[in-house]
This record gives structure tokens, sequence and C-alpha cells, in this order.
């Protein structure tokens, strides 16, 4: 990761708090933490996404019933429960980071509701890109990813000229617009996708959720909120 993200100037103008971001990530930690605890660790990839199996029975359908799976989950509710799961404190951590420094203002351009169904909409687009781009696969897709992709498409729509504090290569301190750190962080998953190597990480996941986000912030963000920070006054 080039640019960790730890802050932005970016004030909230239209919500006092940001109640959805901090339930979400709040929910995130605890599955982690039950998914640690036994017998959580044997039922965790029952409520994952499989593209292999959702598509055998469709999103409508029940159980597949596949090599993974210790409890009987419909394979569409995974769409849902899959972006609440996490492999370990680094995947879970870096996900929540994001969240928390980008999230907030997507709600506030939304409100609390909007923000919510629009945060799920991008995970369940995340899951159905992952699973239409390989949909031989077996192996089992967890994470926010995909839902924070969405998250940072729409900020970086909404916001892209706010100065964000970062990390650069892990340990130089830098504060430099949203457009760039979050551009890098676009184009990397894109460059990923079209070289097609085999990896761990779901890249169709996370431009599916950018592709959603990126679209739905377009009619779900409140009225008179601008695109392309056009508040901010030219300097």
């Amino acid at each position: 990761m080039v640019f960790i993200p730890l802050s932005d100037d970016n004030p909230l103008r239209s919500i006092s708090y940001q109640w959805v971001t901090i339930s979400l990530i709040i929910t995130n930690i605890a599955v982690f933490l039950l998914q640690n605890i036994e017998p959580g660790q044997t039922v965790a990839a029952s409520f994952a996404v499989v593209p292999s199996e959702l598509l055998q029975v469709g999103i409508f359908g029940g159980p597949a019933h596949g090599v993974y799976d210790r409890v009987g989950v419909p394979e569409g509710y995974t769409l849902l429960t899959y972006m609440f799961l996490h492999g370990d404190i680094i995947h879970l951590v870096s996900n929540m980071l994001f969240l928390w420094v980008f999230g907030d203002n997507v709600e506030d351009a939304m409100g609390h509701l909007k923000f919510l169904v629009f945060y799920i909409l991008c995970g369940i687009a995340a899951g159905l890109t992952h699973t239409y781009m390989l949909p031989d696969s077996k192996l089992p897709l967890i994470g926010a990813s995909g839902a924070v992709a969405g998250v940072i498409a729409a900020y970086l729509i909404l916001h892209p000229r706010v100065l964000v504090w970062v990390l650069a290569f892990r340990f130089i301190p830098l504060r430099i617009p949203a457009a760039w750190v979050l551009g890098v962080w676009v184009v990397t998953q894109l460059v990923m996708v079209l070289l097609n190597q085999p990896d761990q990480v779901a890249w169709w996941a996370h431009v599916g959720g950018m592709a959603a986000g990126a679209v739905l912030i377009l009619f779900m963000r409140r009225p008179g909120v601008p695109l392309f920070d056009r508040w901010l006054t030219p300097v």
C-alpha cells in the first residue's frame, strides 16, 4: 500500500456525527472477534461468497452445501454476510482505516439511512462482480473491501481536492490531496485486474464496488451537495 490514510481536513456539514460509519466499524470488529472464538472459526466460511456455489443455486436459491459449509446458509444471503468477515487483523484494520477516514463525509453527503443502503449495495455489487468474473472459483470471498471501495469512489468524486494526512510507504507523513491518495489506490486496482495475475486479493470485487459507488453517489447524495469540491474557494 503506497499511502496509508490517517485523517482528512474535511468537517461534517449536514450531520452531527457519523453514526452509521462508526456502527459499521464496530460491527466488523465484533464479527472478527466472534470469528476467532470457537466454533466461529469453523463456521465463518459458510457465510462467505463462493462464486461456483452462488451460481449453482442462484441468488434466490438455498444453500449449495459446498465443501466449506458448516452451516446451511442460503447462497444469496452470503452477498450480505461476506462483507462483515475478515481473514486476519491486517485485512480488518486496513479496511476499517479507510472507512474511518473517508466514510464520515460520504455519510454526511447522503444522510445516515441512505449511506447504510449505499454501503450494502456497493458490497453486494462487489460480490456479484467477483462471482460473474470468476464463475468457477471455489474459494470463499470475505471482507469489507468491496463496500469500502464504493466509499472510496464516492469520496473521490465528492472531495478530490481535500487534503489528507497519510503515511507514504508506511512511514513518511505527508499532507496531500485526496485525488492523489485515492487515485493511486483506484489505478492499482485497475492495473491488477488487467494483469490478471493469480492472487489472494479479490481485485474484481474492488472494481465492482468502485463502479457501484461512483454511480450511486450521483443519485444518492443530498440535493444541493456538489461534486468535485465545487464548494471550495479557489486559491
